[in-house]
């Protein structure tokens, strides 16, 4: 029970990454704030995480004891950012742990010159901006307390390129530079910045998964061969499984990380080493 009298506000909790930090945070003891976006963004070709979704998350995390609340909103608004926050406050009291996992892989799929501005500025806005605004946010208080973790979920994209994907690379290159910076501008006041960077992770059906999915329909790689693809591209020879994303974020919100800031901790099966 690592987290047991702490709150975690985690975003893009609907599914995938973000359902499998909840679910295990609530199992090491924390109560929960969870936050998605509930609709569809014009600019993303594929269904984003609905409120059913954030509701089953929630409804998950409270047969661990958890208590939760949901809230929708959008990462690129720096308003509705501050009424999630202010909730939570107001309901668990403090925020003790903030997990920037909200985040989108398309649009993408295409060569740097055709893509579009909307594109670029939907894709850095979400990834980058909005892990921005979240911290913002949420911060101060941590400062307050002396106190606090932010989690970002980056990528194996933040550290290497990958051809088509010049937005995203861009966005999850600029985390881990947000990470960095953050962590220094912190330290001093015992406020802990770190990213998880996360390689090819299997769209398990436990937490509505999808991501791996939509990058291999960006590359046109066939729905049913993917999987394999992306595995013969791993050293372990296997895919990362979100539970393995969601168990080093738990680490890092936990005081077994207390000196530990400002690193990027990749979670790739050695992908990166290659």
């Amino acid at each position: 029970m690592r987290l047991t009298g702490r709150t975690a506000l985690i975003t893009g909790a609907a599914r995938g990454l973000g359902r499998a930090c909840a679910l295990r945070f609530a199992e090491e003891g924390a109560d929960l704030v969870l936050f998605d976006l509930g609709e569809h963004l014009d600019e993303v070709p594929y269904a984003l995480g609905t409120p059913e979704q954030l509701e089953h998350t929630a409804g998950l995390c409270r047969k661990s004891g958890a208590g939760v609340l949901t809230a929708t909103g959008d990462v690129r608004d720096p308003d509705t950012v501050a009424r999630a926050v202010e909730a939570a406050t107001d309901r668990f009291g403090r925020i003790d742990v903030l997990v920037n996992n909200a985040g989108i892989a398309a649009p993408s799929g295409k060569d740097l010159h055709l893509v579009e501005e909307r594109e670029w500025s939907v894709m850095l806005d979400v990834n980058l901006s909005g892990a921005w605004r979240m911290t913002k946010a949420v911060v101060p208080g941590m400062l307050a307390r002396r106190s606090g973790s932010v989690v970002n979920i980056a990528s194996t994209a933040g550290l290497v390129g990958y051809r088509h994907f010049a937005g995203y690379v861009a966005s999850k290159h600029g985390l881990i530079g947000l990470t960095r910076a953050a962590a220094l501008d912190y330290a001093p006041l015992k406020v802990r910045v770190n990213a998880v960077c996360p390689g090819s992770v299997r769209d398990d059906p436990l937490v509505d998964g999808r991501m791996l999915g939509e990058i291999a329909r960006s590359l046109d790689v066939p729905v049913h061969e993917h999987e394999e693809t992306f595995v013969q591209r791993q050293p372990s020879n296997e895919l990362v499984e979100p539970d393995d994303v969601a168990a080093a974020a738990l680490w890092l919100a936990s005081d077994e990380s207390r000196r530990v800031t400002g690193s990027v901790i990749t979670v790739d099966g050695g992908f990166t080493v290659w």
